[in-house]
């Protein structure tokens, strides 16, 4: 699990390679990740957008922005969790994601709030740093 609290907003994720989804033969390999945002603040916030710096075992970046998430832009009240579920698929077996979400409370301020930095790495074959 993989956690970051940004202005009392945590953001917690879980990631999971899709075997299923995958073809390594074919250089095609699929996580899933499940996020949890918990609204540990006081105050109300929506989730307006959202972006991914996604670099691959390769050295290959892609940058992903776009609105919501999973076509919703969930609003949260102090106390309230949101959870959803997506995926990455990468040409290689290993890659790193990280990334924020564009928030906005009812005084109309919007702040980015830090998804942490995760790896997707086959099971079994976690990369270690010398």
């Amino acid at each position: 699990m993989y956690r970051a609290v940004t202005r009392n907003i945590e953001v917690q994720v879980r990631p999971f390679y899709l075997e299923d989804r995958s073809d390594p033969s074919e250089n095609r390999f699929v996580w899933g990740y499940q996020i949890t945002i918990d609204n540990q603040s006081d105050e109300f916030v929506q989730l307006l957008s959202r972006y991914w710096h996604i670099t691959d075992g390769a050295g290959r970046v892609e940058e992903v922005r776009g609105p919501g998430v999973v076509g919703d832009q969930p609003e949260l009240n102090p106390g309230d969790s949101y959870q959803y579920t997506s995926g990455c698929p990468l040409s290689t077996p290993s890659g790193i994601m990280v990334g924020h979400y564009t928030m906005r409370n009812k005084r109309g301020e919007t702040f980015d709030i830090a998804i942490p930095a995760f790896s997707l790495d086959l099971p079994g074959t976690r990369r270690t740093v010398n």
